[in-house]
Formats: C-alpha cells, sequence, structure tokens
C-alpha cells in the first residue's frame, strides 16, 4: 500500500530466530565477565549492589520463563531458544557478580 500500512504489517510478521550464533555471542559474554571473577566455591546467595540485585531478580524471571518454554513440549520449541535462554539466565547471573565485585560488594555463600 502507498500510505505504508503493508510495510508495517510485514515488519510486525516477521518472526525473529534464535540460532547457534545467537547463543555463541551468549557464552563468550559470559567467559569475558568470569575472568575477571573469582571463581565459585560454593552456592551465592543473590543480592549485594542494588543493580546486583535487580539482575539476580532478572535471572530469577528468565529462568521462569525457560521452565515455561521448555513446558510446552520439545515439538513445540526450537531447541536452539531453549539453550539461549538457559545462556541468558548464566549471563544475567555473572553480570550480577560482575556488577557486585566492581562495587566491592561480597558474595554470601550458602
Amino acid at each position: 500500500m502507498a500510505d505504508g500500512r503493508s510495510t508495517m504489517a510485514d515488519a510486525r510478521s516477521t518472526k525473529t530466530t534464535v540460532d547457534q550464533e545467537a547463543v555463541a555471542r551468549l557464552e563468550a559474554s559470559i567467559d569475558r565477565l568470569e575472568a575477571e571473577l573469582p571463581p565459585l566455591r560454593r552456592f551465592i546467595l543473590p543480592g549485594g549492589s542494588r543493580p546486583g540485585a535487580l539482575l539476580h531478580f532478572a535471572r530469577t524471571v528468565c529462568r521462569r520463563a525457560e521452565r515455561a518454554i521448555v513446558s510446552l513440549g520439545a515439538d513445540h520449541v526450537d531447541e536452539h531458544l531453549v539453550i539461549y535462554v538457559n545462556r541468558l539466565s548464566d549471563l544475567l547471573f555473572v553480570m550480577a557478580r560482575a556488577v557486585n565485585h566492581r562495587a566491592g560488594q561480597h558474595e554470601t555463600e550458602w
């Protein structure tokens, strides 16, 4: 259409795909951040600085989303999506640790 509605409809109907390359980008970010952190010896409790605590909270939301996606069944979900959301929650965890580490916040071990 000349008024631009066709273009907007096409943009809305385009699906985003998650592939191995997207997963690899998340994993590279995780590796980069982990390089500056002390190794984990035990489980740590969420918290720390406000930004760190919010990242831990975001991870909780991401884990919930992961469980909901998995509950749809393997026949209905692209395997890369499940892996991506899992790696995303890992990235949020490492980001929380990095933010707290940079802020000088001690991690509370459990």
